[in-house]
């Protein structure tokens, strides 16, 4: 009778000499190495040099001293600051949903396939946001005066009395107007790019299904780019409270209407500019990039959260 053995064990692979492992542990540093120099270089470095800037202030008698959360405490009693918060507050909740909704649905316009000479829309809708900023409020600020531009010609050769666009009570309504006008194309990109990316087999089981183009839209189309939406509406909301070029562009043609503390960019500009108040600007870019990363990453939560 023949006694089956058992296989003999596998010898244990002997482990890689010490040298080799430091080279690959290491290998993965040298590949993220330049991004992580030039991330800490450009972005760490200027918020670590904000906050200790914002600990301390330059006394009239003692020179530069530290002094701890006093900044911070003074920002959080500042009416300007607040009220600066407050404006950029009304433009986000009213020139936002606006913008993206507008963009939207021409991007779901162009998608169709049921629009002609699709591609010049396009690429019309978009040209806006190639205009340098500068550019664009420069033209939409003299179209809005009064004694020149579109708006004073029309007075002038219709006989009408149409609004100051640049007096207190509508220039915030004008820079959105120009906002809008800037970035309608570029979040139309977006929401374009990835309705293009849906399976066109999912449209057709729906239309063999008796489903029409608004339950199409409802049910398939935004559902499906509903990471697109949360993407431009986080993107929006940074914008809205980081607004400083068309204030400061259109200050000039209008200083009765917009101040130096007319949004939370322009007031910190201001206060690090014309008032030399270094310290205090730091602590209210600091306490301004909080707000907006709490707004930011509530809006991201909401919007990603599952049947959302």
């Amino acid at each position: 009778m023949t006694t089956l053995q058992p296989p003999a064990a596998a010898e244990p692979r002997p482990a890689p000499p010490p040298a080799r492992r430091d080279r690959h542990s290491w290998a993965g540093w040298g590949f993220i190495g330049p991004f992580v120099a030039v991330f800490a270089l450009v972005f760490l470095a200027p918020i670590g040099y904000s906050i200790y800037l914002s600990l301390f202030r330059n006394q009239l008698i003692g020179g530069n001293q530290f002094v701890g959360l006093d900044n911070y405490t003074q920002a959080l009693k500042d009416d300007a600051f607040w009220s600066a918060v407050g404006r950029v507050a009304i433009f986000l909740a009213v020139q936002v949903p606006i913008m993206l909704g507008i963009a939207l649905l021409v991007a779901l316009a162009l998608d169709s396939g049921r629009l002609y000479g699709k591609s010049f829309f396009r690429i019309t809708i978009f040209l806006p946001y190639a205009v340098p900023a500068v550019v664009a409020t420069l033209m939409w600020g003299f179209m809005y005066g009064t004694k020149y531009g579109l708006v004073g010609d029309i007075n002038s050769a219709f006989g009408t009395s149409l609004p100051d666009l640049l007096s207190p009570s509508w220039v915030l309504a004008s820079i959105g107007n120009i906002v809008t006008w800037e970035f309608v194309g570029y979040n139309m990109l977006i929401f374009y790019s990835a309705l293009r990316v849906i399976p066109t087999s999912l449209y057709e089981a729906a239309e063999i299904d008796g489903a029409g183009q608004w339950r199409i839209i409802g049910s398939i189309k935004l559902p499906a780019i509903r990471g697109a939406l949360v993407i431009a509406t986080i993107f929006s909301i940074i914008g809205s409270f980081q607004l400083f070029n068309e204030p400061s562009i259109l200050r000039p043609l209008a200083l009765n209407s917009i101040t130096t503390d007319y949004t939370p960019n322009f007031y910190t500009y201001s206060l690090s500019f014309n008032g030399q108040q270094h310290n205090y600007s730091a602590t209210v870019a600091i306490i301004m990039g909080v707000i907006t990363m709490i707004v930011a990453y509530a809006v991201q939560l909401r919007g990603m959260r599952k049947g959302a």
